[in-house]
């Protein structure tokens, strides 16, 4: 079932993203001119719970949608780094919380037919605040806690939308970790 690339260019190379179009011919002999990729790094998120049992959760503005995202604590994979290390680091930045018990939870693919990275998605269960939180310039977040219920009722709601954050809070409220 595999394709055989013919020829690749890149139209563009960026820190965060590339896109390339490739020439690619299927396992039947028939060619496509034109197969566009999106590279992006791997990515991150963190089912975070205190130590008082509250899950951590975000708020900040989605320019492609124009709205507030309602989310779980997020962010990108520097090449080279380890998909944990990674998840702890974001955590600590964009929260100040840390420590606690991590578990890997889910590995998913954001689109499989055009993007070629993958989201980690760690459970760090009895965190706590352990710093300040040391935002990017150009992050812009808005930190709070919520009791298992209230998350589970932003789900059931529609409240949280970003489809690779509530696969993982699906799942989480679908195992024995149920609320």
């Amino acid at each position: 079932m595999e394709w055989k690339t013919l020829e690749t260019k890149y139209i563009f190379k960026r820190k965060w993203l590339t896109a390339k179009v490739e020439k690619v011919q299927l396992p039947d002999g028939c060619v496509n001119d034109e197969y566009y990729t999106l590279e992006y790094p791997d990515w991150i998120n963190i089912i975070a719970i205190t130590k008082d049992d509250k899950i951590i959760m975000e708020r900040q503005w989605r320019q492609a949608l124009k709205v507030v995202s309602t989310e779980i604590p997020a962010g990108v994979i520097e090449d080279g780094e380890d998909p944990l290390v990674a998840a702890k680091r974001e955590l600590q930045e964009e929260t100040g919380f840390g420590g606690g018990k991590w578990t890997d939870f889910m590995v998913l693919s954001p689109n499989p037919s055009s993007m070629n990275n993958r989201c980690y998605t760690f459970l760090a269960e009895g965190v706590e605040k352990i710093s300040d939180t040391h935002l990017d310039a150009t992050e812009d977040l808005d930190k709070f806690l919520c009791t298992k219920d209230e998350v589970y009722e932003m789900l059931c709601s529609g409240k949280i939308c970003q489809a690779l954050m509530t696969a993982p809070l699906w799942k989480y409220f679908a195992t024995d970790k149920m609320v």
